[in-house]
């Protein structure tokens, strides 16, 4: 634990060395950065709102397909509409054939 205050002592004396300044997000809050407000929107828009969960295991199912959707299917305009992550399985089919 000493070694990491050593650490960021360097990096704070470096950063003001540099002439440019810490940008601090106070722990435990998300609205403070816009990657995890966005997602959090993005979350409760196309699910949490859109749902009545009977079941902590019915949420689970539902989020995690969600999950699966936005990080395999879904477009994200900072990537080109391109989804974040390619699906890594490829359907049997469409495997090349080995002789």
């Amino acid at each position: 634990m000493q070694r990491l205050r050593f650490i960021a002592l360097a990096v704070r004396d470096w950063i003001s060395t540099v002439g440019t300044k810490m940008a601090y997000l106070e722990p435990g809050s998300p609205w403070e950065n816009g990657y995890c407000e966005s997602f959090d929107a993005r979350l409760h828009d196309e699910v949490l709102s859109g749902e009545v969960f009977y079941s902590l295991g019915a949420a689970q199912i539902l989020i995690e397909q969600w999950r699966k959707h936005y990080n395999t299917i879904r477009p994200h305009s900072a990537l080109g509409y391109r989804p974040t992550a390619r699906e890594t399985i490829v359907p049997i089919d469409q495997r090349p054939i080995m002789y």
